[in-house]
């Protein structure tokens, strides 16, 4: 063969052999089990494969391609746990005390000893993130009794040298223990500082309550330096029930031990030390204790909550938060969650502030009648501030266009609740390349229904890529896509080397069904490793599963340079590319480019562009709040000492209001920057110590409604002239709502703190969610009515549910009147008014039929509803109101009652007001399910019949009724019934109440001290009946309407002079109820127990008010001094360590104030010498009384214009009071009973203690959490433990006995649970609230012994109960031993599998249930287990991405859930 044939064979041979080198290299492993997990050492080719029913580690060097057992762990690999900052580092713990650790990627393996087997938890293991303290580890270990299936307690230890040295004792009995520099991001925090949630309280059987379980902190590991963390609310920082680290804050949720259906409240730090409440505007009472927090994926410079405010359903809300973390805005409303409490949400991984999330387009219908969720997808280009939908192709995968058209059409994606692979869902560090499975539509179809999409352009527009669903994988940087089927077994993958645009199959030399698809961590790998099922034919004695290693970098395309590569900008929506004062891009390889990136290891290089500054670039600075688009100051600047001068006189540079977000980096301005500072005068900065500041506001017309907003320091005031301001600060500054609207009222959610509706006559409505910082525009369903008629009706326990009764056919009318068919018409929501649903017209009240204590189906309505419905409702006369109930939002209605007058509902009460047939009588009807009713009783001679009433308060087991006896003009008076424990059975509690001819009625309960109520009563009834003058006379209870006596007056008044009158007939008298320019003056205050502020006088009756002088009680009304003379307005503040007053009686220009609770008094001039005076007409402060800051709302003389003048007295005194009750000496505190100053030492039937301030204290109290109360017993019964029985009344010797003519009720021989006798009845009754004990009891007859269980002896009931539990137990036993579910066998799937307190009540019984029950669970577990994605609860891998950062080393979401 010559030289030119042997050249052409050779050219020919590298030919062939080249052409063969260009296909990609496949090699099948096989495994006996899917993985628990695969994990890459980072910027390494080291794989481990961790068989979790084998308990063994594989180890491959080469990226999946060649696998080894690591045959020292064979059988002992319980659990494998990386370490996140360091990647030669990783731990494998056993079941036993013997442990694993490998310092050289697994190289090699080496033994380590703990005291404590590990305990099941999600992470026991605990590292810090600074780098030359990688080998400071946590361990939480278990240790238990009664040989492992007893009480367990969990002790948590510390190595300094990754368990190569002797571990310590850190804490015992812990429950969480982290450092604080957990993340690399978290820099602010002391480098030694460590976080842990144990319990005060040591036990020797684990056992605990919550109360016991406490936040501790040290710098030196516990070793000399305890710090209990009392997150600014003192000794009530208590029942710490989680604790985590998400990107640079530390979040720790408590919830309240004293409280059984307490909510939970979140907390966040940036440095450990300074702890401060995340508030979030759903509500005040969000209510979380029946809602979970899932804290998602979090920017350094954000941090994005999910909360679950849904009952029936899992559907959330997703909120964003300032740069501390501690205000949050709502972002997006009805996310969709899974059970489990992971969110539909994913940041786009390298690009900021893109993201991708699923809501629950029908959540109502979801949450009504349990309906399949229908999802739509949305995007984000803002970090969460806007969402959109996203854009669907133009065309299908052959060109077809998309079946659906206009604004519903769109693309949806599954998402984070339903994985169907390792790591993230939509995308990698490979820039802007995102993928997705999910169809064109309406809403998300099945999954089986969907394709295929992919996205270059960070969402922005989209491609079916292939029909069907697809598991899919991004390789060096987006160069190589790599998909494989996933809804059928296959021998197939596919590729793409242009960004999607053709694709290639892969024959896998197998056929399997596949379960992931993944790569290195950072995505810069040509090399894949996909797991699967085998299929019969496929499987071998090897294993039945497959690690399948793909290597596309034999394909051997050229490396690219520097011509295939493009300047890519992230974020190119239209108006969205700048975030945070910058604009993104990175450097990415062309589409078209056939070469590969290679740089293995190396993450894509981020680039900014600096944005000039706009106003999304700033925020409130400090001691600023949001006021709609501005930022409004709480109050005078702080100033430092020596800036202005003693005189105050002069200007200083003070903050504009706005600060830089941290971390922005957009250009400033040379000059006119937004955060600039400004000049200010010194006169309105905060003063020196000891001095108090004032500000005036005018408003245009006089007062209609004045509101705060309960939990806010935000005030709304409507005038006339229909023009509606508000305050963010309390009064201090005011700004006008919509100016160009005519606004008609202020609806406050009396349930939900935070929100409120401003109407105007028209449908256009306005609504805040947030206490008025936003004010969002609706349209009502129809015009307001007319009518007098509540037009919004609340939901107590859903935010956004709402009933609109408005008119229809009233306005327009020839003339101007109201046309012939003029009604009302009643209206649903259940997205806070965004869509409206009629159900009825021609009512004249709808309201929810549930209340906070009334338990009925919360989708029910009730409706006062006409039963002709047709005419003009506005001249109906002799159509009779039927009270009818609408089940699932009235879809479904009877009629509870032909003929009412109305209903009301009280606390656990639902009262009905029925005409009775002969349309005679009056009758009252009581539920407390809403669905039976029984008919109130009255004494023979206060039948209702006639009577007009008025439901005056029920919170205390019982109602209290005003029935009117006399309507006489001027001398109107009735008396006061009080219900039994349902309200069916009524008894005088008091005769002669005095009430006005509106129906109002002289009766006030003392907040905070129950069964203290004051009340009115006309001394010559038959005189006022005549002459229509009234002498009132002031009474007051101490239990609950039981007895009654008159206020003992003090010795001597104001000026220490003796009272004219003396004897018996000589009492203290106040003025109540019915005078009151506002209802909400009242006597006591919420935040101040025990303090009372009355005008009265001393003497036989009460004196004309401008007559009177001001007195004050600091125990409850149980003894009173003159404060001063005159009549005074007064409001209490900063839960009574400051008081105010005004006179009441002419124009003033000063309030008096002091700081002892009345003993001194300083003035305070709030105008100038020659200004006109101000008539004072209300004294206001924040609802809980928590401020030092009041309103004083009045008129100059002959002026209609409301004039508000802010008072500022905080700067009084700068030392805040110190609650210590373990140091009396340190303490400002002092413990009191209301049961001090009187003969009985007990109220209710118990001794119950309070805290108050020491009166001489000078300190301010501020918003530091109160002690409750503690109730030292309960104490024998004694008379004033009981009342007279129905039909019963008091003679003059005190005795209860019969009304003449009545008959008593017969006898009740029903016996409750685990009584052993019942009782006759007596004239008396106990009184429902008390819990006393023993003692006289006369209000038991003689006994009967009860029927039933009496008749059996213990033996029997031993045989009956006791033998088969203890059977069952033998058999949980012998399966919680075959199950192997013994504690540390198998790890748990959360930190909530193991009940961690002990509290009374039910939940006592199932925290101590053995462990053998549990092992019954066990079982089922491990069946679950079997049918399950195996690496479910850790299918998110840890990647690094540009300023988006893992909430944990094993899960993107960290869940704070409650157990209620």
């Amino acid at each position: 063969m010559g030289p030119p044939l042997r050249q052409l064979l050779l050219l020919l041979f590298l030919s062939i052999f080249g052409a063969l080198g260009q296909e990609p290299t496949v090699k099948v492993n096989r495994f006996k089990n899917l993985p628990a997990r695969l994990y890459y050492f980072d910027d390494t080719t080291v794989v481990l494969y961790h068989d979790p029913v084998a308990s063994t580690l594989y180890r491959s060097t080469n990226e999946g391609k060649d696998w080894e057992e690591i045959t020292v762990l064979r059988g002992k690999a319980m659990m494998f746990i990386h370490h996140p900052h360091d990647n030669r580092y990783a731990f494998v713990l056993t079941k036993e005390k013997i442990h694993y650790r490998t310092t050289n990627r697994g190289e090699n393996w080496q033994s380590f000893e703990m005291p404590l087997a590990p305990a099941l938890v999600p992470a026991p293991l605990s590292f810090h993130a600074d780098k030359d303290k990688f080998g400071h580890i946590l361990y939480q270990g278990t240790t238990c009794h009664m040989m492992g299936m007893g009480d367990c307690q969990d002790d948590t230890y510390y190595t300094e040298d990754a368990f190569g040295d002797t571990p310590k004792l850190l804490l015992s009995q812990t429950s969480k223990c982290l450092f604080a520099r957990n993340t690399k991001t978290l820099k602010d925090a002391p480098p030694n500082l460590v976080l842990c949630v144990a319990f005060d309280a040591k036990t020797s059987n684990g056992k605990h309550t919550l109360s016991s379980s406490r936040l501790f902190t040290s710098e030196d590991y516990f070793k000399s330096q305890v710090n209990v963390v009392d997150f600014g609310i003192g000794r009530q920082a208590r029942g710490v029930v989680a604790l985590g680290i998400v990107s640079k804050f530390m979040v720790a949720a408590l919830k309240d031990p004293s409280q059984a259906n307490a909510e939970m409240q979140l907390y966040v730090s940036m440095d450990g030390k300074q702890w401060s409440k995340a508030r979030f505007p759903h509500a005040s009472s969000s209510k979380l204790h029946e809602n979970a927090y899932t804290i998602v994926e979090s920017t350094t410079h954000s941090l994005a909550v999910d909360v679950l405010l849904h009952s029936t359903a899992p559907v959330g809300t997703l909120f964003v938060s300032n740069s501390n973390g501690t205000f949050f805005v709502e972002s997006l409303k009805d996310t969709n969650r899974n059970d489990a409490g992971y969110v539909d949400f994913e940041d786009l991984m390298g690009v900021e502030g893109v993201g991708l999330a699923n809501v629950v387009s029908n959540a109502a219908e979801v949450e009504a009648r349990g309906v399949p969720k229908k999802l739509r997808s949305l995007i984000t280009y803002d970090d969460g501030s806007s969402w959109s939908p996203i854009k669907p192709p133009g065309h299908d995968l052959d060109g077809h266009s998309f079946s659906c058209s206009g604004s519903d059409c769109a693309l949806h994606l599954y998402s984070v609740t339903t994985p169907h692979n390792f790591g993230r869902v939509f995308s990698s560090p490979a820039p802007g390349f995102v993928m997705g499975v999910g169809n064109v539509g309406e809403h998300l179809l099945p999954y089986e229904s969907s394709d295929t999409f992919l996205s270059t352009d960070a969402g922005l527009t989209w491609r079916m890529v292939h029909k069907n669903a697809h598991i899919y994988e991004f390789g060096d940087q987006g160069s190589v896509i790599v998909m494989v089927d996933d809804e059928e077994f296959t021998k197939h993958v596919k590729y793409s080397w242009d960004d999607g645009k053709s694709w290639k199959g892969l024959d896998l030399g197998v056929t399997l069904r596949a379960k992931s698809l993944t790569t290195i961590p950072d995505s810069t790998s040509q090399k894949f490793i996909l797991i699967g099922q085998l299929n019969r034919q496929s499987t071998t004695d090897e294993g039945k599963y497959a690690a399948v290693f793909l290597d596309f970098a034999t394909m051997n395309k050229r490396q690219c340079n520097e011509g295939d590569f493009e300047k890519w900008y992230a974020r190119t929506a239209k108006g969205k590319e700048c975030l945070m004062g910058h604009k993104q891009w990175y450097r990415r390889r062309k589409a078209n480019a056939d070469c590969y990136v290679g740089h293995k290891f190396e993450d894509p290089v981020e680039h900014e562009d600096n944005c000039p500054c706009t106003d999304e670039d700033y925020e409130c600075d400090y001691n600023f709040v949001r006021q709609g688009d501005k930022c409004v100051s709480v109050g005078p600047e702080h100033i430092p000492a020596g800036v202005c001068a003693h005189d105050r006189k002069g200007t200083y540079l003070g903050s504009s209001g706005y600060r830089l977000i941290p971390g922005n980096t957009c250009r400033r301005p040379s000059s006119g920057a937004k955060d600039e500072k400004v000049q200010k005068d010194c006169a309105k900065a905060q003063p020196p110590e000891g001095m108090a500041t004032h500000q005036t506001f005018q408003f245009p017309g006089s007062m209609l409604q004045f509101q705060y907003f309960r939990d806010s320091h935000t005030v709304l005031v409507h005038v006339a002239g229909g023009q509606i301001w508000q305050s963010s600060n309390e009064g201090y500054t005011w700004s006008q709502l919509h100016k160009d609207q005519y606004f008609v009222a202020i609806y406050m959610n009396p349930y939900w703190s935070e929100r409120a509706w401003l109407l105007t006559p028209t449908r256009k409505c306005y609504m805040t969610t947030d206490a008025g910082q936003t004010w969002i525009p609706l349209e009502g369903p129809t015009e307001p009515n007319t009518f007098g008629v509540p037009i919004i009706s609340f939901h107590p326990k859903q935010t956004d549910w709402l009933i609109w009764t408005g008119s229809v056919g009233c306005t327009g009318a020839p003339g101007g009147g109201t046309g012939s068919d003029c009604r009302t018409e009643a209206y649903y929501s259940r997205d806070h008014g965004r869509r409206w649903s009629k159900f009825e017209s021609y009512v004249r009240n709808c309201a929810w039929a549930r209340d906070k204590d009334i338990k009925i189906d919360e989708r029910e309505i009730l409706c006062e509803s006409y039963r002709i419905k047709k005419g003009n409702q506005m001249l109906f006369s002799g159509n009779a109101l039927e009270l009818v109930r609408g089940r699932e939002f009235y879809s479904k209605k009877d009629t509870l009652f032909k003929n009412v007058v109305g209903f009301a509902k009280f606390s656990e009460y639902l009262l009905v007001a029925e005409i009775a047939d002969n349309a005679s009588a009056l009758d009252l009807q009581v539920s407390l399910d809403g669905k039976t009713f029984s008919q109130g009783l009255f004494p023979p001679n206060m039948r209702l019949d006639n009577h007009a009433y008025t439901i005056l308060e029920s919170s205390t087991d019982s109602v209290f009724l005003h029935v009117t006896m006399s309507q006489a003009k001027g001398g109107e008076w009735g008396n006061v019934l009080k219900s039994n424990s349902n309200g069916t059975y009524y008894g005088l509690s008091l005769s002669y109440v005095n009430r006005n001819d509106r129906g109002y009625v002289d009766f006030e309960k003392i907040i905070g001290l129950d069964g203290i109520a004051v009340m009115n009563v006309v001394a010559n009834p038959d005189e006022a009946a005549v002459s229509g003058k009234k002498n009132l006379q002031t009474r007051i209870t101490h239990n609950d309407g039981g007895t009654w006596k008159p206020l003992t007056p003090p010795a001597t008044d104001s000026l220490g002079q003796k009272y004219g009158c003396t004897g018996a007939q000589c009492a203290l008298h106040i003025h109540g109820y019915t005078e009151r320019f506002d209802a909400r003056a009242t006597y006591s205050s919420p935040s101040a127990i025990g303090l009372m502020m009355a005008v009265g006088n001393v003497g036989t009756n009460l004196a004309p008010y401008t007559d009177s002088d001001t007195f004050f009680s600091r125990d409850g009304g149980f003894t009173w001094e003159e404060v001063h003379k005159d009549a005074h307005l007064f409001e209490f503040g900063d839960s009574g360590s400051i008081l105010v007053m005004a006179n009441d009686e002419a124009a003033t220009d000063h309030v008096l104030f002091s700081l002892d609770e009345g003993l001194n008094w300083r003035e305070y001039k709030f105008i100038g010498p020659g200004e006109p005076k101000l008539r004072v007409k209300e004294i206001a402060t924040v609802p809980k009384d928590t401020s030092r800051k009041f309103i004083l709302l009045g008129y100059h003389h002959m002026r209609e214009e409301l004039v508000a003048v802010h008072l500022d007295f905080s700067a009084i005194t700068s030392r805040q009071c110190i609650l210590d009750p373990d140091n009396p000496k340190r303490d400002d505190f002092e413990l009191w009973s209301p049961s001090e100053e009187r003969e009985e030492r007990c109220l209710f039937g118990r001794q119950t203690l309070y805290h108050r301030r020491i009166r001489d204290r000078n300190c301010y109290v501020g918003e530091q959490a109160k002690t409750p109360e503690r109730i030292v017993k309960n104490c024998q019964c004694a008379a004033s433990d009981f009342e007279c029985e129905f039909n019963h009344v008091r003679n003059s010797a005190g005795e209860c006995v019969l009304v003449e003519g009545a008959r008593a009720l017969a006898d009740d021989d029903t016996c409750k649970d685990g009584d052993d006798y019942w009782y006759e009845r007596t004239a008396y009754r106990k009184i429902p609230y008390s819990t006393c004990e023993g003692g006289t009891r006369p209000d038991q007859g003689p006994a009967h012994i009860c029927p039933g269980i009496k008749g059996h002896s213990a033996m029997f009931w031993f045989t009956f109960l006791i033998m088969p539990f203890a059977f069952t137990a033998l058999v949980g036993y012998w399966y919680y031993r075959r199950g192997g579910f013994s504690r540390g066998a198998i790890r748990l799937p959360d930190s909530s599998s193991r009940q961690a307190y002990y509290d009374s009540g039910p939940m006592a019984t199932l925290a101590s249930i053995p462990w053998f029950l549990v092992g019954v669970a066990g079982v089922a577990y491990a069946y679950i287990t079997t049918i399950r994605i195996p690496w479910v609860s850790d299918r998110f891998q840890t990647r690094r991405g540009y300023r988006n950062v893992p909430v944990d080393e094993d899960a993107q979401v960290l869940r704070f859930e409650d157990d209620d």
